[in-house]
């Protein structure tokens, strides 16, 4: 439509004629995106962007659309037929055109702020688990048909689902789904990182933008299938995402950048596609042709002609073996060929990123980046995470500390909303997790609270998107549903029991209780529309477990619990140090649970403690491990 229409001088004339026109960012504003987006849905039937909204000065729709071209095609009104029929009407009676608006927005109210609430059950998470083992791809992993969204949430649910029940379907969903991900031309097998979606349902062709919280939460739910299954795969996939968002998407200063662009020379996907000669050229012909039957390149091509690098139905040791190579020298050879492929990509001319820093993508990639390191131990996860979290705090939080959403070019601009809350703080707990720096759960703490104040409903709990000191709309929503990104009201249901448990505080304790009853109506009704809210419900309804380590984190056997803790695939334990001196009693004051633990006899020591009862303490490593396999 901005090459179409905005740009085009004859609906450019009608537009400054008759209308105001107003083009929004959503990832600025969208608080403008969802309320109006909303309004498409209910009058249309659909949605999606772009988004076309015509309404009364006083901000109140009565005609949604998406995508119109300039002329009528295809049996799609054009701008150029509903621009000035709109005008004509708007003229005549604009009373009657108002009264429109006004229904539509009493309407919409409704809708938006009923049947939210209920009663929680943990068997919603059985009837979540049914529907994803009815709409599971067995074939290609992934939920449904085309187009596939990664949505990794719906999988690090179904980790937790296993590991409470032990149903090996919810396992083999999340395995074959991550594996065929990963095999697929979503993924760049040349830069790393993954694009957005695909457009089929094999994960073959995808929509080639790069975005930074699908790199973050996948890189999330990889690590989890790493610390459960053992798979180097899996740790792989994570490591490689890391080094695509560290060397291409990271600020000076440390910020994460949000995107990159589908087009380039004004096609999409240009930068990413190959030809057999092209390969061949950069690779010699006998490292070439293996390169390009492995990654499925051929003269006819998979995309348009051309052809995206992937793996689907490939299995490296099987190839290996039909040509009779060793596997773990064809991997290493193959990642040479990658290499130099990659330097020759490098001067092609790339997609245009979005440079902006946004408080909210950057909450989900600390948190990715903590786990990198919790699970893999490389400290330039957590150096990057550490960089970030400071970034944000110097450049997007005021100084009566209210956050701002989004910085660039030296600009910190847009009140935060609820998602920028809820996601920073849920990065501030798993940094302090990662690092055991008590600066950092102070963080999550403060930011924690001051959500509750901008955002909660005291009438009907939960947490409205933005807050009651920012511009004001038609109505102030609330946002539940957890799509390509998690809601705010679900993370931050997870947050406020995560910081009720490890606080005591018993008044965090009865908000997240409020929080989980607020949406449990909505949750029920379509329990895989809110996979993020299921966690939150599947950790309040695990037993707590704690694993307290007493000692000297610069102590090898301190640091050898702490690495045994963190390790495996615990969704419901929190791994808390209480350092020696005057550090220790910081935590302790801050921590009532680790108010009773010491060292024993002047030796590193780990308790666990699951459902309000603890195990002897040990001073040795192996019977950590022990007691934590046995939870």
């Amino acid at each position: 439509m901005a090459h179409e229409s905005f740009e085009d001088e004859e609906v450019a004339a009608i537009l400054n004629e008759h209308y105001v026109s107003v083009k929004v960012d959503r990832e600025e504003r969208p608080d403008v995106d969802h309320i109006y987006m909303a309004v498409c849905q209910a009058m249309s039937g659909q949605g999606g962007w772009p988004l076309t909204i015509i309404m009364t000065p006083d901000k109140k729709p009565f005609f949604a659309g998406t995508y119109y071209p300039k002329q009528r095609k295809y049996g799609r009104y054009g701008l150029m037929d509903i621009l000035p029929q709109i005008a004509k009407q708007w003229e005549e009676d604009d009373e009657r055109v108002a009264d429109i608006g006004e229904q539509i927005v009493k309407e919409i109210e409704k809708q938006m702020l009923s049947n939210l609430s209920g009663e929680v059950s943990e068997a919603t998470l059985d009837k979540a688990y049914a529907h994803y083992e009815q709409t599971f791809d067995a074939e290609n992993g992934g939920f449904g048909g085309a187009p596939k969204f990664p949505t990794s949430h719906n999988l690090s649910f179904l980790l937790r689902y296993y590991y409470r029940t032990g149903k090996e379907r919810a396992l083999q969903m999340v395995e074959k789904s991550l594996q065929s991900m990963y095999r697929g031309g979503m993924y760049d097998h040349v830069g790393f990182g993954f694009c957005r979606y695909s457009v089929d349902e094999k994960w073959l062709v995808p929509h080639f933008e790069k975005m930074l919280y699908d790199n973050a939460l996948l890189s999330w739910s990889y690590l989890e299938a790493f610390q459960l299954t053992g798979k180097p795969e899996y740790a792989q996939a994570a490591e490689q995402i890391f080094t695509y968002v560290m060397r291409d998407m990271t600020h000076p200063d440390g910020g994460f950048y949000s995107a990159e662009d589908a087009d380039s020379e004004g096609h999409e996907g240009k930068f990413y596609v190959w030809e057999p000669d092209e390969v061949i050229e950069v690779l010699g012909a006998e490292d070439g042709e293996l390169y390009c039957d492995l990654y499925d390149i051929t003269i006819e091509g998979n995309f348009e002609g051309h052809n995206i690098p992937n793996l689907i139905g490939q299995d490296l040791e099987a190839f290996a073996k039909a040509r009779d190579l060793n596997p773990e020298q064809l991997r290493e050879r193959m990642e040479v060929c990658r290499a130099k492929l990659f330097d020759y990509r490098k001067h092609r001319v790339h997609p245009g990123k979005d440079d902006k820093i946004l408080t909210s993508w950057n909450g989900l990639m600390i948190m990715a980046m903590a786990k990198g390191y919790r699970t893999l131990g490389r400290e330039e996860y957590l150096q990057a995470a550490r960089k970030a979290a400071d970034f944000i705090i110097v450049n997007l939080r005021q100084a009566d500390g209210r956050l701002l959403a989004r910085y660039r070019d030296g600009e910190a601009a847009f009140s935060g909303y609820v998602d920028d809350y809820a996601f920073l703080v849920w990065g501030f707990i798993d940094l302090y997790e990662a690092s055991f720096e008590l600066d950092y759960l102070q963080l999550a703490l403060e930011l924690n609270q001051q959500m509750l104040d901008l955002f909660w409903d005291e009438g009907n709990g939960g947490l409205y998107f933005y807050g009651h000191d920012s511009e004001e709309l038609f109505t102030r929503n609330k946002e539940i549903y957890d799509g390509a990104q998690p809601s705010g009201n679900s993370v931050a249901a997870m947050n406020l029991l995560k910081l009720a448990k490890l606080t005591g505080d018993a008044r965090l304790a009865q908000i997240a209780e409020r929080q989980l009853e607020a949406f449990a109506g909505a949750v029920d009704q379509y329990p895989t529309g809110h996979s993020m809210f299921l966690i939150a419900l599947d950790y309040a309804y695990s037993p707590p477990c704690e694993i307290v380590i007493c000692g000297d984190p610069n102590d090898e056997a301190t640091a050898q619990m702490i690495a045994v803790a963190s390790n495996g695939f615990q969704p419901h334990a929190t791994v808390l140090l209480v350092p020696d001196g005057e550090e220790g009693d910081r935590v302790r004051e801050m921590i009532p649970l680790v108010q009773e633990k010491v060292q024993l006899g002047g030796k590193p020591t780990a308790y666990v403690c699951e459902n309000f009862s603890c195990q002897s303490p040990t001073n040795e490593v192996g019977e950590l491990q022990d007691k934590l396999q046995s939870l």
